[in-house]
């Protein structure tokens, strides 16, 4: 006969997310009663948990180092880097984001996806040494300006990632690949897939390059007082009698 009483570890899921209780607690609840109702003792429920984590310890990583980027935010991570960008003379926000994408393909090629990524090192490194970099040559940017340098960034991130990632053989893409042409009978070694994403890495570097390029030139000629916050009283500061320096 089957047991169908494991399945009320479904119906708590549900009732908890309903409720708005906290994610986390709901599905440890309810895993384990699942566990209980499925004929486990406690400690054998304990022990399967223990298991899940080591075996996806990996996971669990993202999870330590996102308390470390947060408290190395708040104890002035951005500003320093910042800082560190600005003393380099002829750095760009288009330069350093070409560096980045060169360093984020080929960390992906060689299977370092882990190395970088928007939280890891986009938002509190590379994101606040473009917008300096910008700010060094072009002055105190717009909101709409600051927001577009942000999103170049990320964009940067995403392509050297996304083209770099399938060089490495070992990849689920390539594996994927390599599975479904071996059903129609082409008996290929990932490897051999993973050297043709090489030239598609070699374009996408050249393409995405040319529009960080191109974005600096665009930030050079919007750097009049279209784009850029004024640093100058208005002329609506100036009093009526046209003593700019008097006291309102």
């Amino acid at each position: 006969m089957i047991n169908y009483w494991p399945l009320l570890g479904i119906l708590l899921v549900v009732a908890g997310f309903a409720l708005r209780m906290n994610p986390m607690l709901v599905v440890t609840a309810a895993a384990i009663v699942t566990g209980l109702l499925g004929g486990m003792d406690l400690v054998e429920v304990i022990s399967t948990f223990g298991k899940a984590f080591n075996d996806n310890r990996i996971i669990a990583i993202v999870w330590i180092v996102l308390p470390v980027i947060g408290l190395l935010e708040r104890f002035g991570l951005q500003q320093r880097a910042a800082t560190l960008i600005r003393g380099f003379r002829k750095a760009t926000a288009g330069r350093l984001l070409i560096l980045y994408l060169a360093y984020r393909q080929i960390t992906a090629a060689i299977g370092l996806h882990s190395t970088a990524g928007h939280p890891q090192t986009v938002r509190p490194l590379v994101a606040p040494m473009a917008l300096a970099a910008a700010q060094k040559q072009h002055g105190e940017l717009d909101e709409e300006t600051s927001e577009k340098v942000k999103a170049y960034a990320a964009a940067t991130d995403n392509v050297g990632l996304f083209f770099g990632e399938d060089i490495f053989f070992a990849i689920g893409s390539i594996v994927l690949i390599q599975q479904t042409l071996l059903t129609y009978g082409y008996n290929l070694a990932p490897l051999e897939l993973a050297v043709w994403a090489i030239p598609t890495a070699i374009v996408a570097f050249v393409v995405h390059g040319s529009r960080l390029l191109l974005f600096d030139r665009q930030l050079s000629r919007g750097s009049g007082p279209s784009t850029m916050l004024p640093l100058h009283h208005s002329p609506s500061d100036t009093p009526p009698d046209g003593h700019v320096g008097s006291e309102r």
